[in-house]
């Protein structure tokens, strides 16, 4: 059984790689979802075909696991072109981004994954090839060394980023081309779990997929990881088939909630509303009441609690808002029953 933060995380996982190439769609029409996105990009890639020229350059930014990989690889596919994909950790050194630009082909795409944890040095070459397509390369040191300007082929960058804040101006200025991924509803969830089940064969009705679709935190790739564990469940224990009840049975024993929270989640919450009054509380105190590291809380635990409106930020801390602070009531007042009940059992006549 997998560990419940790794289930719902939308960080990408080593099993999503296999099954994430099987479900990816090819093509726009295929592609779920980000219905303005793909109505601006169809306008530029058909102007950009017509005229026979590259695509301009393309930042994508928003939450893990919404698709932007996937969508790089669709603008490529869409365009007719060779997509050559690595990420920002991966360029360390300038000469790494030479060989790799060097080897692409006219009007093909580079996909830089995190390219905000991409190296200073490496992104300064980065600009000219952006600007001018070409390279500036320095060999040797001191009174011998010499600048040469090696031509590159008009290629394509996209670039995808989980913080976009953390990108320099003039980086960020020099893309033509600028989205932002938004979370998925629950109808296109619905959408992206029944396509996924007739792509892997799986047997779901409406009830079934619904169910996954409304505890996926709004990601896609949730939404995926969900439904192969709510598979293997129905597998086992059921007939195979997944429907609403045999899923809300799979997605209970899995510790994931009909708001798609889990324990981690909910003990976050209980600690703000039960502990300390619903806030504020500080960050630091909150990372040492939970035993858990501030920047953990900060990218994993609070986004979708944000999200959704059970939690907000303020300049004093963290604080419950009223929806969040109904939830954990209603929970405790649950928990509280379900204490009592199991006390009575042990009552003496």
């Amino acid at each position: 059984m997998p560990e419940p933060r790794d289930l719902i995380s939308k960080a990408r996982q080593p099993e999503d790689e296999l099954v994430e190439e099987t479900l990816r769609p090819k093509y726009l029409p295929d592609y779920i979802g980000q219905e303005r996105i793909k109505e601006n990009l169809s306008v530029s890639i058909e102007a950009a075909r017509q005229r026979n020229e590259a695509l301009d350059h393309i930042l994508l930014s928003g939450p893990p696991g919404l698709g932007k990989t996937t969508l790089a690889h669709v603008i490529a596919n869409e365009i007719g072109v060779g997509i050559r994909v690595t990420s920002g950790p991966a360029i360390e050194r300038a000469g790494d981004l030479v060989a790799i630009l060097t080897n692409l082909q006219d009007r093909d795409v580079l996909f830089i994954d995190e390219i905000h944890r991409l190296n200073h040095q490496a992104e300064e070459a980065l600009y000219p090839a952006m600007e001018d397509f070409s390279f500036d390369w320095i060999a040797g040191k001191g009174p011998q060394a010499r600048t040469y300007r090696i031509k590159l082929p008009r290629f394509t960058l996209i670039a995808a980023t989980t913080r976009s804040g953390l990108l320099t101006s003039p980086l960020r200025d020099r893309f033509g081309i600028a989205f932002r991924l938004e979370y998925y509803n629950q109808e296109e969830l619905y959408q992206v779990v029944k396509r996924s089940a007739r792509i892997l064969d799986i047997p779901i009705d409406r009830g079934g997929a619904e169910e996954i679709a409304r505890r996926a935190r709004g990601t896609p790739r949730i939404a995926n990881r969900l439904l192969r564990r709510v598979r293997d469940f129905a597998q086992v224990r059921k007939d195979g088939e997944i429907t609403e009840a045999v899923a809300k049975e799979a997605l209970s024993l899995l510790d994931v909630d009909e708001m798609g929270l889990d324990s981690l989640d909910r003990q976050l919450l209980s600690a703000v509303v039960l502990k300390y009054g619903g806030g504020p509380v500080g960050l630091a105190t909150l990372a040492a009441c939970l035993s858990e590291d501030p920047g953990t809380i900060e990218d994993v635990y609070e986004p979708y609690l944000l999200q959704i409106g059970f939690l907000e930020r303020t300049p004093r801390g963290r604080s419950a808002t009223p929806l969040g602070v109904e939830y954990v009531l209603k929970g405790e007042a649950g928990r509280q029953e379900m204490r009592a009940q199991q006390g009575r059992l042990f009552d003496r006549p």
